[in-house]
């Protein structure tokens, strides 16, 4: 036996571990596999599992999972030529493994190309904008959510279309301004605040101004009330004090003369007053000899 002949059976055993290894492959679910031949696409496997092949075809395998691509912050100008800072996102994966591998090749390469999509999207579509709808609050300004909405469907096409890439969503993750234009910006959007804090206060002092005189008009009416009612009860008690003091007096006309006098001095008399009276005066009778002179 030469010693050739002994190693024999190791090379079979190795060439035949090469053989199946060259032939047969494996496919995650997580990825799929695109078989080559000299280099040209063949099939594209996307079912799990064990799979088989030519031995001098390749394989290239490409994760089919969801990716997030994060370009750094870009400048853009808007309709009315202000700058403005954009940090975004773009979610993306692996549609057509073969024209992915034709143009672009591998995932540092592809986002490098979402990088150059994106950045004309967002560009075109800032740019049919003013910076006061981009911030504006108000109900007035442009709905964020249609603008990333056509954005991604443009991405998508556009990707999907050059490099097999389908772009699932882009997102704007910060809105910032650059320094140079933060000031004015904040002063523009102070004076907004104050003009509508200023028509809040004129309208408030309108509501007020017609709540004060609705008020005072109720006031009025209401002492008008009151007063009428009180010369009515005035007027009855009036009526009533006149009735008795003419049934008094028609009773006993000395001691009505008596309780009017007395009512005389209560109005004349008091701890300050010097009365000067005449011997036959009404009041000095009363005063010396009480009702018998008042008879």
């Amino acid at each position: 036996m030469t010693p050739y002949r002994k190693y024999l059976p190791h090379g079979i055993v190795l060439a035949t571990v090469i053989l199946v290894w060259l032939t047969f492959f494996t496919v995650k679910e997580t990825e799929f596999v695109l078989v080559t031949q000299f280099g040209r696409p063949v099939r594209t496997v996307h079912e799990a599992g064990l799979h088989a092949k030519w031995p001098f075809q390749g394989a290239t395998w490409f994760d089919r999972r969801l990716r997030i691509y994060n370009p750094r912050p870009s400048e853009f100008l808007t309709r009315d030529k202000k700058n403005i800072v954009i940090d975004s996102y773009v979610a993306w994966k692996i549609q057509d493994p073969n024209r992915f591998l034709e143009t672009v090749g591998d995932p540092v390469a592809a986002e490098m190309r979402l990088h150059d999509i994106v950045w004309s999207g967002l560009s075109a579509a800032l740019g049919t904008h003013d910076l006061d709808a981009l911030v504006s609050a108000s109900e007035t300004g442009i709905q964020t959510n249609d603008l990333l909405a056509g954005l991604s469907a443009f991405t998508d096409r556009a990707a999907l279309e050059q490099y097999g890439i389908n772009v699932l969503d882009v997102r704007i993750k910060r809105l910032n301004l650059p320094e140079q234009n933060k000031q004015s910006v904040y002063a523009r959007m102070r004076a907004e605040r104050e003009r509508i804090a200023r028509q809040y206060r004129a309208e408030g002092e309108e509501q007020a101004l017609s709540i004060r005189a609705d008020a005072d008009r109720q006031k009025e009416e209401i002492l008008s009330a009151a007063y009428r009612e009180a010369e009515k009860i005035r007027g009855a008690g009036d009526a009533d004090s006149t009735r008795i003091y003419g049934q008094a007096y028609s009773r006993n006309p000395h001691l009505y003369k008596l309780l009017r006098t007395l009512e005389s001095y209560k109005k004349i008399l008091d701890d300050k007053t010097t009365a000067i009276l005449s011997s036959d005066s009404e009041l000095l009778k009363i005063l010396m000899r009480g009702e018998a002179g008042a008879k």
